[in-house]
């Protein structure tokens, strides 16, 4: 495999006071971003919030672009679109309550008759998504993502130690809070399609950080002889090259998606990009120090 870095000796450990406070200023907008979002003051999706849903069926096939710029010229904002090109159908989601339901199907009707005249199209349905649905989506979100963590503690614990299992679930949380506290203070929606993009970044840090471990686990018994620190230290260092190349050529496939996959798509790929970054940042200087942390000895092996 292309080694793009050799026999590097940076001392990671040395550098856990420094790298101490980005992540307990990075935890804590994160866990600042989840108190907004149970009381309802972040900016939530209709997913969570709640809003209306009309879909409309056209006659001749339509693009997104060309229905997003009907309802942003006819002054309808905080909308989301689903398109079905089978059928010609377009999906359209509101952030807007129950009361306004008629209102709503009206001002999108009027959008879209001044713009898209020349595609004639029917409405198939016209949905309410209430906030009770809303609550019951965003609480089912918080299960999945706990659920997420118990079983990459419970994994790492059966697949190395207890320890290892505490410092990989440590980590992945630190990536997910930290990628949703950025996305808090950016002032960007929170949806479910940000939910599956949190739930992936936990997949990525869990995936590069046993790659660390592994390593870790390996010279725990080669380097016998040597102080914990300077275990880490090497295990770290001999994965580095490897870390780095996997984390860019995954990085690349995701600003590929951010760039070219269009809006729907944009915010899950935003999510991706930012936490491979925090998920290569997490593996070695947060996860790997917490077993320093544990125990300054050696407490992985028998005597």
């Amino acid at each position: 495999m292309l080694e793009l870095l050799k026999k590097t000796n940076i001392d990671f450990i040395g550098k856990k006071y420094i790298t101490l406070l980005v992540t307990g200023a990075l935890t804590i907008i994160g866990l600042i971003a989840i108190i907004q979002i149970a009381t309802g003051k972040a900016n939530m999706g209709i997913d969570f919030a709640g809003g209306t849903s009309i879909q409309l069926r056209f006659e001749k096939p339509v693009a997104l672009q060309s229905v997003r710029s009907a309802l942003e010229s006819g002054g309808i904002k905080g909308f989301e679109l689903q398109d079905i090109p089978a059928e010609n159908k377009v999906i359209i989601k509101t952030k807007q309550s129950e009361g306004d339901l008629t209102k709503i199907s009206d001002s999108i009707t009027a959008a879209m008759s001044q713009t898209l005249s020349g595609n004639k199209y029917v409405i198939d349905s016209t949905t309410a998504i209430g906030p009770k649905v809303g609550t019951k989506l965003r609480n089912d979100a918080v299960k999945a993502i706990i659920m997420a963590a118990i079983g990459i503690l419970i994994y790492v614990a059966f697949r190395f130690k207890f320890q290892f299992g505490v410092g990989a679930t440590i980590a992945t949380f630190h990536d997910v809070l930290a990628v949703l506290g950025i996305f808090y203070l950016m002032g960007k929606e929170i949806n479910l399609i940000v939910v599956s993009g949190l739930l992936t970044i936990a997949g990525y840090s869990l995936t590069d950080t046993v790659v660390v471990f592994d390593r870790i686990r390996e010279n725990l018994k080669k380097q016998f002889k040597e102080p914990l620190p300077n275990v880490i230290n090497n295990s770290i260092n001999e994965v580095l090259s490897r870390t780095i190349i996997t984390s860019f050529t995954t990085f690349m496939a995701a600003a590929a998606l951010f760039f070219l996959g269009g809006e729907v798509i944009h915010d899950f790929a935003f999510a991706i990009m930012l936490g491979i970054i925090i998920g290569t940042y997490s593996s070695i200087f947060v996860a790997s120090p917490i077993l320093l942390l544990w125990k300054k000895n050696r407490p992985f092996e028998k005597k």
